[in-house]
C-alpha cells in the first residue's frame, strides 16, 4: 500500500490534532491520561467504543487473549481492549505518523505493557504463525487491494480455532463515476467487493462460520449525525484546529454521508473462525 497516496483521505491528515483536542481540555502533551477521556477522540470508526464492546462480546476477548488489530490507527480500539479486558494487543498500522502518535498515547495511558505498536504493511509483515487468538479491524481492510493475500495473512497469524471481528465497507451496487472518484480519493478505497465475493475470499483462505451482517442503515444514520454535530460545533472546532483542518474534515464527513445515502456504499460487520 502507498503510504503517501492514502493521505488523500482527509481523516488521516494532521493526525496530531488529537493533542490539540486534549489541550483544549487542559491536558498537556506530557500528562497521563485515562482511556475513557481519550476515547472521545481516538476512535476513527463508527459508534466508537460500543463497536469495540461488540468485538469483545463476539470474540470472547478476555485477559488471556492475544489480539491482532489490523489498521490500528491512533490505537483507540487497542487501548480500549487492553484497558477493558487486560488482553495483549499487537496494534499493526501502516502510517508512520499514526503509529507514532498511537504509541505515545498508549504510554501516557500506562498500557505499554499490554500493547505492542508495530508500523508495517500487513501484506509485507512477517506475521508470526499461530500467534494470536483473535484478529480485529475497523474500517481499514477496504484500503487493501489484494484481499486473497490479506486473508491468507490473517489465517497464518491466527491460532487454530481463532476468530476474526471486522468492520468494513463493501459495494451494494455500481458506483457512479463521481462516487467512484470519491471512493478512490476521499476514502482511499482500493477494494470494496460485493457480499458474495467478500465471503468467497474468506472461505478460500480457510475461514469458516462466516457471518456477514449488513450495517449500512445504522452507519448511514451515524454519518449524518456525525456531520451535523461537527457543523454544530464549528466555532469550537475552528478555535481549536483552525479553518483549514475543519474544512478538510467537514468535506470528509459530508462525502462519506453522501456516499452511504447514494445506496451503492455498504457497511458490514464480519465474523469468522479459522479451521
Amino acid at each position: 500500500m502507498d503510504k503517501q497516496a492514502i493521505k488523500s483521505m482527509n481523516l488521516y491528515s494532521q493526525v496530531d490534532r488529537i493533542f490539540k483536542d486534549l489541550r483544549a481540555l487542559g491536558i498537556s502533551d506530557d500528562d497521563p491520561i485515562d482511556v475513557d477521556t481519550l476515547s472521545q477522540f481516538d476512535q476513527y470508526h463508527y459508534f466508537g467504543t460500543d463497536a469495540v464492546d461488540e468485538a469483545i462480546k463476539s470474540a470472547g476477548i478476555d485477559a488471556d487473549s492475544t489480539v491482532l488489530d489490523v489498521g490500528a490507527g491512533l490505537g483507540g480500539p487497542a487501548r480500549y481492549l487492553a484497558d477493558s479486558t487486560g488482553c495483549k494487543v499487537t496494534a499493526l498500522e501502516l502510517q508512520d505518523d499514526l503509529n507514532e502518535v498511537a504509541a505515545a498515547l498508549t504510554r501516557r495511558c500506562g498500557l505499554a505493557h499490554n500493547i505492542d505498536h508495530v508500523c508495517a504493511d500487513v501484506l509485507a509483515w512477517d506475521a508470526p504463525p499461530d500467534s494470536h487468538d483473535t484478529l480485529v479491524s475497523w474500517l481499514a481492510l477496504y484500503h487493501i487491494e489484494d484481499h486473497a493475500a490479506l486473508f491468507a495473512q490473517f489465517s497464518k497469524a491466527l491460532k487454530p480455532g481463532g476468530r476474526i471481528y471486522v468492520e468494513d465497507l463493501f459495494s451494494l451496487g455500481e458506483f457512479t463515476p463521481d462516487e467512484l472518484q470519491h471512493v478512490r480519493r476521499m476514502l482511499y478505497g482500493q477494494n470494496l467487493p460485493r457480499r458474495d465475493h467478500y465471503i468467497a475470499d474468506l472461505e478460500a483462505a480457510g475461514f469458516k462460520n462466516v457471518t456477514f451482517t449488513d450495517m449500512t442503515e445504522p452507519w448511514t444514520g451515524f454519518c449524518f449525525e456525525r456531520l451535523e454535530a461537527y457543523r454544530t460545533n464549528r466555532s469550537r472546532n475552528v478555535a481549536v484546529h483552525g479553518e483549514q483542518v475543519v474544512e478538510a474534515l467537514d468535506e470528509f464527513y459530508a462525502t462519506v454521508a453522501g456516499l452511504f445515502d447514494g445506496g451503492n456504499l455498504g457497511g458490514v460487520r464480519v465474523t469468522a473462525t479459522t479451521t
